[in-house]
């Protein structure tokens, strides 16, 4: 593998300095791609008008195509915070309007293109920021096959379009998850499901990975949900990454109605508890079930 700076034509960032990412990876065989950090675009998805595209300008590599805007990622940068930043740079979009679903990656050992996949939250509209851009158009959903399009998007949206009608959603038994493990929460039990919460928060940012979840792609940001009973209903939340349920009588109980209430929303909705009571009652809902170890061996 060599790295080439661009040529003069070549994409560059469209404000401020260069950054070292922007450069080709050349692999011995003589294919190049571009970012020597790896590359990420982003795949907003509007549920009434579709998918944004990009459609590149002649010059560009593999230009006259449509894809999705995105770049190189910066050093140390996650393909999350690349995908937005570039896709706010080239295309206006605003990054609080967008939530990110999940994210696929191809790797070919030399350079990585991650795609992440999110959904527009608050309408907008794209707007030309970057001389790379000939057009930015939603696209429908049945329409994009249909469109020439740059050739690792065109071999990656078969794969990304069968994916975009999971929404999974994980609802957690607080109390069954912290009772799995001895270490002094019932001197605080409060104290105790806020620092679960915190960490339920973090995985929720970072994503769980799509093997676990037994999903495709290569990571998820499911909606996360977490259900408060008896004295650990006093735990500050402190964060909007974890929708918190205070259950004021039985807590299975509002498990089983939070399940309920993402069901026909969300697929697939995996409620993680070790009760076997209550797992049956959410599977016989449609739910899913894991463990709490489940839980723990990716909170670790």
């Amino acid at each position: 593998m060599t790295i080439q700076p661009p040529a003069p034509g070549e994409p560059r960032r469209p404000h401020g300095p260069r950054d070292p990412g922007d450069a080709w990876v050349v692999a011995p065989t003589g294919e190049k791609y571009w970012g020597r950090f790896g590359a990420a675009g982003l795949l907003a998805v509007d549920a009434d008008r579709g998918v944004l595209l990009q459609h590149r300008v002649s010059w560009s590599h593999f230009g006259d195509t449509w894809a999705l805007p995105g770049g190189a990622r910066h050093e140390g940068e996650s393909a999350r915070d690349g995908a937005l930043r570039e896709s706010a740079e080239e295309a206006g979009v605003p990054v609080d309007a967008v939530h990110p679903r999940f994210e696929s990656v191809l790797d070919l050992g030399i350079w990585t293109y991650s795609t992440l996949v999110a959904d527009v939250t608050v309408p907008f509209e794209p707007v030309i920021s970057d001389p790379e851009s000939v057009a930015l158009e939603w696209v429908p959903i049945d329409e994009v096959a249909s469109r020439p399009l740059h050739p690792g998007f065109a071999a990656a949206w078969p794969m990304l379009r069968d994916a975009l009608p999971v929404r999974p959603a994980v609802v957690v038994d607080v109390a069954n998850v912290m009772g799995s493990v001895p270490d002094g929460w019932w001197n605080d039990r409060a104290g105790a499901a806020q620092r679960l919460l915190a960490r339920l928060s973090q995985l929720a940012v970072e994503g769980m990975d799509a093997e676990h979840l037994g999903l495709p792609a290569t990571r998820w940001f499911p909606s996360v949900a977490a259900v408060l009973e008896g004295e650990a209903r006093g735990a500050d939340v402190g964060s909007e990454h974890v929708e918190v349920f205070r259950a004021s009588g039985s807590g299975d109980d509002e498990i089983v109605a939070v399940a309920r209430g993402f069901l026909g929303l969300r697929s697939p909705v995996i409620v993680v508890t070790s009760d076997r009571g209550l797992a049956a009652r959410v599977e016989d809902l449609g739910a899913s079930v894991h463990g709490a170890r489940w839980l723990r061996d990716q909170l670790a």
